[in-house]
């Protein structure tokens, strides 16, 4: 008997998972896929908003704006990259000025501190690249940019570190209520716990209906874009959006942490939950409006795309809290933008549900700090020299484009929820994110990961489940 389960390892769940840590309970997250990270968390703009666009009053007003204040702090104590690097909404005519007015009186009320509205001498300053037809423009300082997937790994690692479990390829199947908590059938069998937490993403609707006769419905929101090498990356350094429509903020221009350039995502409403596919249409969707806003972008830069998916919910609204009737079911649906930069706040919000359920006792050995992997290329030439003498898989570089050694892709294994497939790799060190997409490393990393998990190379998946790479392979063919 758990005292919590947590379904789902994306950032609102490992964020959940993190804030309970640190009270005396028994917490379980259960996540379908082969490792955290691989749903609506690992694809999208990586963008830490500073929260003028939700209406005052609403969760999503609320849990931004705290989110964003929490945010350097938190990388700082989970050590995973952060910039506040500032943003700009453009309005590229007289006619759009209420709108940008009304985001900037929006979020006055909701707390976001130094906004201001640029004239078009003030933003060609500022950002170069900006189309020669802005006729205005709200800057946010506070606005910044994050490494999804690095803030995902850190919230799981340290949750794990204070004692969760974490149970991967766990898919749950249903959900019934007993009258000790619930019963959730999985694929690997029945787990009992007194509290659920509903974190699952585009199938938080599926979930909650199980145990509510008040349903909600989430529509997978389909986003695509491009990912520019890092040559275009200071092409601008802020993020650039459009003003908002229907379908939220638009298509945006930002720098990466890592010194990319991406662009996107579009906004169209489908039926399948895993429909992550780009299409052609997608594409050239994102390239057209992108080059609305800035202009000259180095599009023969375009090194991979992508898209992911938004959890959006018919009252358009974060869903947090215990559902109506359905006791200790406590929802965390519908969390998309800014539900990347509301997690922190989102955490805390259903910590502190859950402490006054239970009667939660804070513990006294929490650790509130994590190390993330050693990037060598940070290091004074002396120190890495003096690294590489201790460990020589430091110097031996496994992916050319992003310089990433054997050293880095050992640590993401052996650690704490240690990668277990080529994208595992991919999310916590970046090997196979560079230029030429995986072309050069992931034999060598393959070869790595198999040794290191003693398994044949055929047994590696690119990411989990029958994502094989190699078919046939024996020792006899080496």
């Amino acid at each position: 008997m758990y005292d919590v389960i947590i379904i789902g390892a994306g950032v609102s769940g490992a964020a959940s998972a993190r804030e309970l840590s640190r009270y005396k309970a028994k917490i379980c997250v259960l996540e379908k896929e082969e490792d955290v990270c691989c749903g609506t968390s690992k694809a999208n703009s990586g963008i830490v908003h500073a929260g003028y666009d939700a209406a005052p009053g609403s969760l999503k007003a609320m849990l931004n704006v705290r989110g964003n204040e929490m945010m350097e702090q938190l990388s700082k104590d989970l050590d995973f990259l952060f910039q506040r690097t500032g943003s700009l909404v453009i309005c590229p005519d007289e006619e759009g000025m209420p709108g940008l007015q009304k985001l900037y009186d929006r979020g006055l009320a909701n707390g976001v501190k130094g906004l201001k509205i640029l004239t078009r001498e003030e933003i060609s300053a500022m950002e170069p690249n900006i189309t020669d037809d802005v006729y205005a423009a709200l800057y946010a300082p506070s606005a910044g940019i994050v490494c999804p997937f690095g803030m995902n790994i850190a919230l799981a690692e340290n949750a794990y570190m204070n004692g969760v479990e974490f149970r991967f390829n766990t898919e749950v199947q249903d959900i019934r209520k007993t009258e000790k908590g619930y019963e959730i059938h999985t694929g690997q069998g029945v787990f009992h716990t007194k509290c659920v937490v509903n974190a699952a993403g585009v199938y938080a609707d599926k979930f909650h209906n199980m145990v509510s006769k008040k349903k909600i419905r989430i529509t997978p929101r389909r986003g695509e874009y491009c990912l520019l090498d890092k040559n275009a990356g200071k092409h601008i350094s802020r993020t650039v959006f459009s003003l908002p429509g229907k379908y939220g903020k638009g298509v945006l221009v930002t720098p990466t942490v890592h010194g990319n350039l991406l662009i996107g995502p579009t906004a169209v409403d489908i039926r399948d939950k895993e429909g992550t596919n780009t299409t052609r249409e997608g594409l050239d969707e994102v390239i057209s409006k992108a080059g609305q806003s800035v202009k000259n972008l180095p599009m023969r830069q375009v090194i991979t795309s992508f898209a992911g998916l938004r959890a959006h919910e018919s009252g358009a609204e974060f869903i947090i809290g215990e559902a109506e009737d359905a006791e200790r079911f406590i929802d965390c649906a519908g969390i998309e933008s800014p539900g990347l930069t509301s997690c922190p706040a989102i955490g805390e919000m259903v910590a502190e549900v859950l402490k006054e359920k239970l009667r939660l006792e804070k513990k006294e050995d929490f650790i509130a700090t994590r190390k993330g992997i050693l990037d060598p290329n940070t290091l004074a030439k002396k120190e890495r020299d003096e690294l590489i003498r201790q460990e020589s898989a430091y110097g031996n570089i496994i992916c050319r484009c992003e310089m990433i050694t054997e050293g880095e892709i050992l640590d993401a294994i052996r650690r704490p929820l240690g990668a277990r497939s080529l994208d595992g790799i991919k999310r916590r060190t970046r090997a196979g994110m560079g230029r030429c997409q995986s072309g050069f490393c992931s034999p060598k990393t393959m070869e790595i990961l198999a040794r290191e998990l003693n398994v044949s190379m055929s047994d590696i998946t690119k990411s989990g489940g029958n994502s094989r790479l190699v078919a046939g392979f024996t020792k006899d063919l080496l």
